[in-house]
C-alpha cells in the first residue's frame, strides 16, 4: 500500500512529536519507561510510513537488513549487561557514523552516474562524511576503551594538538574542494582524514571523562543522522537527527559542569593518569596505611544508625549487588533506619547508569538522589556505605591542586561519622588517581566482591545484627 506525500508528512509529524515527549520523560526516572515507549511507537510510525512512501520502489534489500538488523539486536539485547551498556551505546554510535559516511558516498556515485549533482548536495554529502567519520572511528575508540581493548589512560604525544589542528583544517578544505567539484581524490583522501581525526581527537581523553565523551559522541552521530536527512530530503532525519545532536551536547555540557571542566578542556586536554613532578598528597597519605573491617564492623555501626547512605559505583554494576542492596535497604528500614542512594552525574560509565541499575532493583525513586541534593545530609550520617565507586567521592578533587581530577565536585562521603568502602583491592578508580578517601581516620575497607559482601551483610542483618 502506496500513502500520499501529505500523510507520510503528518506520520512524520506524529513521530517526532513522539520522539519529544520521549526525550521529556527521559529526564527522570519515575517516567522513563514510559519516555521509551513513546520513543519505540514513534518510531515505529516512522518506519511504517517510510516503507509505504513513494520513495521505496523494492522491499527485497530492505526487508533482509530489517531481519538481519532485528536478529542482531535482539541477541544483543537478550546478552549484554548491564556493566557492557556503555560500551554498546559507543558501538551504536559507530554504526550511525558509517551508515551516515555510506549513504552520502552511495548518493555521490548514484548522482553523479545521473549527472543531477548540485552545489547544495555536495555540501550535504561533505558534512555527512566528515561528521560521519570522526563519529564512527571516536565512537570504536571509546568501545575500546571501556572494553578493555585499549588502555583507559590518554594516550599523548609532542605535537598532537597541531597534528589534530592540521588534520581538522585540512579535512575541511577537502570538503570544500569535494563539494565545488566533485573530485573522487578530495573525497578519498577527505574521507580517510576524519576517519584518523576521529581516533587521534579521543585517544588523549582519559577514562575519567569517558561519560561525556559518551554523550558527545552521542551528539556527533545525531548530526550525522540530520546530515544525512539532508541528503535523503527525509525531513524526519533532520528532525531527530537535530534532537539527538542538541539533547547530546546539551548533556555534555550539563556533565562538564558538574565536573568543573569545559568541553574544550574534555575534548582537547585529555585526562585520567597520575602526573609527574613533585610526589603526591596520595603518596605522602600511603605512608599512613589504610585500616580494614569485616562485614560484622559495618553491621555493627549500621544497625544503630539514625541514617545510611550508599554510594554505587561502577564496581556495583560489575558485581551485580544492586539487589542485594535493595534487601539491604528493606532490613535497615525494618529497623527505623533511614537510606538513601547517592548518586554522581558521572558514576559509573555512562549518564544514567547508576539510576538505571537501581530502578532495575526496584529501589524506590524518592530514595535516590543527586549530588547537589544529597551532600548536605553526609554531615549528619551515621554510616557512608561506598560500594565500587572511587573518584566521585575522592577528596583530592579538593585538596590536591596537582590531581588530574582537582576542581570536580565530589560526593562528600568522607564527612560521615564512620565511612564503609567496599573494595576488591587497592587499585584506583578508572582516572587512575589515588584515592585520598582511603586514608582518613574514619574510613575503613572491606575487602571482596561487593554482592558477596553486601549479602554477607543481609545474612548479619538478618540475625539481628549485634
Amino acid at each position: 500500500m502506496e500513502i500520499s506525500a501529505n500523510t507520510q508528512a503528518l506520520a512524520y509529524l506524529v513521530s517526532a512529536v513522539l520522539f519529544i515527549f520521549a526525550l521529556k520523560g527521559l529526564t527522570h526516572p519515575s517516567s522513563a519507561r514510559q519516555g521509551n515507549y513513546l520513543g519505540m511507537l514513534g518510531m515505529l510510525i516512522a518506519i511504517v510510513a517510510t516503507l509505504a512512501g513513494s520513495e521505496v520502489t523494492s522491499y527485497g534489500f530492505i526487508i533482509a537488513g530489517v531481519v538481519a538488523g532485528a536478529l542482531i539486536g535482539g541477541v544483543l539485547a537478550a546478552r549484554v549487561q548491564m556493566t557492557a551498556m556503555p560500551q554498546l551505546v559507543a558501538a551504536l554510535h559507530s554504526f550511525v557514523g558509517m551508515a551516515a559516511v555510506l549513504v552520502a558516498i552511495g548518493t555521490f556515485l548514484n548522482r553523479q552516474a545521473a549527472d543531477t549533482l548540485n552545489a547544495v548536495l555536495m555540501g550535504e554529502l561533505s558534512a555527512g562524511i566528515v561528521i560521519g567519520a570522526i563519529t564512527f572511528s571516536g565512537s570504536v575508540v571509546a568501545f575500546g576503551k571501556l572494553q578493555g581493548l585499549i588502555s583507559g589512560a590518554p594516550v599523548r604525544f609532542a605535537g598532537q594538538h597541531h597534528l589534530n589542528a592540521l588534520m581538522g583544517v585540512l579535512t575541511l578544505a577537502l570538503a570544500v574542494h569535494f563539494a565545488m567539484t566533485g573530485s573522487m581524490t578530495s573525497l578519498i583522501v577527505m574521507t580517510l582524514l576524519a576517519f584518523i581525526l576521529g581516533f587521534t581527537l579521543i585517544i588523549p581523553i582519559g577514562g575519567a571523562d569517558m561519560p561525556v565523551i559518551i554523550s558527545m559522541l552521542n551528539s556527533y552521530s545525531g548530526w550525522a543522522a540530520a546530515a544525512t536527512g539532508f541528503t535523503l530530503h527525509n525531513n524526519l532525519l533532520i528532525i531527530v537527527g537535530a534532537l539527538v545532536g542538541f539533547s547530546g551536547a546539551i548533556l555534555s555540557y550539563i556533565m562538564c559542569r558538574a565536573m568543573n571542566r569545559s568541553i574544550l578542556n574534555v575534548v582537547f586536554g585529555g585526562f585520567g593518569s597520575e602526573t609527574g613532578g613533585q610526589e603526591s598528597a596520595g603518596a605522602v597519605a600511603a605512608d599512613k596505611g589504610v585500616k580494614s573491617a569485616s562485614v560484622e564492623d559495618a553491621i555493627y555501626w549500621m544497625d544503630d544508625a539514625n541514617r545510611v547512605i550508599v554510594i554505587p559505583g561502577y564496581g556495583m554494576a560489575v558485581a551485580q549487588a544492586q539487589h542485594a542492596l535493595k534487601e539491604m535497604m528493606e532490613l535497615l528500614e525494618a529497623k527505623n533506619v533511614e537510606v538513601r542512594f547517592a548518586i554522581h552525574p558521572v558514576a559509573g560509565r555512562m549518564p544514567g547508569h547508576m539510576n538505571v541499575l537501581l530502578a532495575e532493583a526496584d529501589i524506590p525513586y524518592d530514595h535516590v538522589l543527586e549530588m547537589d541534593e544529597i551532600n548536605p545530609e553526609f554531615a549528619s550520617t551515621d554510616v557512608a556505605l561506598v560500594v565500587g565507586a572511587n573518584d566521585v567521592v575522592n577528596p583530592a578533587a579538593k585538596t590536591d591542586s596537582s590531581s588530574p581530577i582537582y576542581g570536580m565536585p565530589i560526593l562528600e562521603a568522607g564527612k560521615a561519622r564512620h565511612v564503609y568502602f567496599l573494595k576488591r583491592s587497592m587499585r584506583p578508580g578508572y582516572s587512575g588517581v589515588d584515592n585520598l578517601l582511603f586514608y582518613q581516620d574514619n574510613v575503613s575497607l572491606i575487602f571482596g566482591d561487593a554482592k558477596d559482601t553486601i549479602e554477607g551483610m543481609v545474612t548479619a542483618l538478618k540475625g539481628g545484627g549485634h
